[in-house]
């Protein structure tokens, strides 16, 4: 991390049916959010399909500074945050309880429809030395527990923070979503209903796309970059000083393996953990870098069995019609 966002590749697949409105109106949210980040579209593609996908990927520019991985962070570096966290899970709770009199248009339902990444915190904090960084998007717990594995140490949280601290927005979305039910507090600090809930949404509910990063102890950071705890010897991530007890964020792999499936089959969500704790970095043509990781080969087998060359996966610039004329296809099934 650390790059100035520069540009999107936008890829839309849709059903002929779709109006053209909708692809209007998705045209004109892409520019807006290109405009805030500073950056602007500059190809993609189109396709037909029975349901709308779309794939966009971003790119950015290192202007010369090395990219902050997850894996630098040290014991003895700062924990520090950058933007707002908890404001899109209470969001998205307010309007999964239905509770949208009065405050579609407040700003914790904005923060989910509509997050707000501080796109230019991340160059800031390369700049500032900033050792591993990471977005939070599953969720703080999550997501420092990734920088945690991958730079072998563990991250202590300390909820005396101030941006730790549910916020009276947070508490009080927590109360209208509660209402009368009772809930079981996760740690001693916080004895009732709403606190317990307001700061579930803080440490486990993602989706804000703030920024996490580390830095050297002495680091004097912007006030926009709050200290929320320290990294120290170890694994994991704990919460004054104690494991959490219950989901660290969001899973896009959870329930797996299934229990049906014999010992040994491998699943993605082992893979990636793998991946992860190994601390690899893949760059474009698949090779690994860092901490001993196996090298990964993504490159597709061809028809022959050969396997594709380089410049087949990352510089071809034909249509794929001239693939399919020509029989290149074939390495692509």
């Amino acid at each position: 991390m650390g790059a100035e966002p520069s540009a999107l590749l936008v890829a839309l697949a849709a059903p002929p049916e779709l109006p053209v409105a909708w692809a209007r109106e998705l045209a004109r949210g892409l520019a807006d959010e290109c405009a805030r980040a500073g950056a602007s579209v500059i190809g993609g593609d189109t396709a037909r399909a029975d349901h709308v996908l779309l794939a966009v990927t971003g790119l950015g520019d290192l202007a010369g500074r090395a990219p902050v991985r997850r894996s630098g962070a040290a014991a003895g570096d700062l924990v520090a945050v950058a933007g707002p966290l908890g404001h899109a899970a209470a969001g998205l709770a307010l309007l999964t309880a239905g509770l949208t009199a009065g405050v579609r248009d407040g700003p914790l339902v904005r923060a989910h429809l509509r997050p707000a990444p501080p796109y230019d915190a991340g160059p800031e904090a390369a700049d500032l030395g900033a050792t591993a960084m990471i977005d939070v998007s599953d969720g703080l717990l999550a997501d420092l527990g990734h920088v945690a594995d991958a730079s072998g140490v563990r991250i202590d949280l300390d909820l005396d923070s101030g941006a730790l601290r549910p916020a009276q927005d947070l508490l009080a979305a927590a109360r209208a979503v509660a209402g009368p039910r009772l809930h079981s507090t996760r740690t001693g600090l916080v004895t009732r209903p709403a606190d317990a809930t307001a700061l579930q949404w803080v440490l486990t509910g993602g989706e804000d796309h703030s920024l996490a990063a580390t830095f050297p102890p002495a680091t004097p950071l912007p006030p926009r970059w709050q200290v929320i705890g320290t990294v120290r010897p170890g694994d994991g991530v704990v919460v004054d000083g104690q494991p959490w007890a219950g989901s660290p964020g969001w899973d896009h792999f959870a329930g797996w393996p299934r229990g049906d499936d014999p010992p040994g089959t491998p699943h993605l969500a082992g893979d990636l953990a793998c991946l992860d704790a190994g601390g690899a970095h893949v760059d474009p043509l698949g090779r690994a870098a860092g901490h001993g990781a196996d090298p990964l080969d993504v490159r597709v087998p061809a028809a022959a069995g050969a396997a594709v060359r380089v410049r087949d996966v990352i510089a071809e610039t034909r249509p794929l019609a001239a693939y399919v004329a020509d029989g290149s296809h074939g390495s692509l099934q």
